[in-house]
């Protein structure tokens, strides 16, 4: 089994990760959660091309390098909250996280509170708490991101929403991150208490996922994920195609 680090702190199914994974904050309500975009715990890992199952991750991660860059495009979708009235759901994209300890990261949320669908935008430097954008979003917006670095601990992540056009850049610094890293995720949040419900996204349509500037398709280390808590598949990952496309599908919350 493979511990690694993504959005939201996981308290997985291995106790012995409770202690690391109490770093998160949430509430009873999405829109006001506070937390880290934290853990991911994967296991049935093989070399080169993989497949991997998560508690709180689907989509596609690359390791077995060193990574400087990692963008993608997504349609943000739209929740239904009559099969989750309180539900958490994230797509974004990032470097590191799986296999080290930070995450930077940016993209966008799909969550429901008391039945009523809430959209949001954010940043993050993991361990570092998320910046939230008070910018506009809806389903059905497009949006493209991107994460890079100068390779020395200065960091740009850039999300646009095309839809509603605005644009933010945010530059940070982290020495310490490793690099060992990119995905394109989908993600159930989770709270101290463990993995929240994941809301129901239906279909999150990836598009163009690169790290360093290749397509997804055409790099070795390339890690197929399924979202599952013990026999319950809760999101899938399609297969990708050569110019880095694929989809991710919600199962169950």
């Amino acid at each position: 089994m493979r511990l690694s680090f993504g959005r939201r702190a996981v308290l997985g199914v291995v106790v012995a990760t409770a202690a690391v994974c109490a770093v998160a904050f949430a509430s009873a309500t999405p829109g006001a959660t506070r937390v880290h975009h934290g853990q991911q715990i994967a296991s049935a890992r093989d070399h080169r091309l993989t497949n991997s199952t998560s508690t709180n991750w689907a989509g596609y991660a690359v390791t077995g390098g060193r990574y400087t860059s990692v963008s993608a495009s997504w349609v943000q979708p739209a929740v239904n909250c009559s099969m989750t009235p309180t539900g958490w759901s994230s797509f974004w994209v990032g470097l590191d996280g799986d296999t080290t300890n930070t995450v930077e990261q940016t993209g966008s949320e799909a969550d429901c509170s008391s039945g009523k669908a809430v959209y949001s935008a954010w940043y993050e430097m993991y361990p570092k708490f998320p910046t939230n954008y008070s910018n506009t979003v809806k389903a059905g917006d497009q949006f493209s991101a991107s994460v890079t670095t100068d390779g020395r601990g200065r960091f740009a992540l850039t999300l646009t929403d095309s839809t509603q056009g605005w644009t933010h850049t945010a530059n940070a610094r982290l020495k310490s991150a490793k690099l060992g890293s990119a995905e394109v995720i989908a993600e159930a949040p989770s709270s101290s208490g463990g993995v929240l419900p994941l809301a129901d996204f239906g279909t999150a349509a990836f598009t163009a996922a690169k790290a360093n500037g290749t397509s997804f398709a055409s790099l070795s280390g390339r890690d197929a994920i399924t979202m599952a808590s013990g026999t319950t598949t809760k999101a899938t990952t399609g297969s990708i195609s050569s110019s880095g496309g694929f989809s991710v599908t919600w199962k169950h919350s």
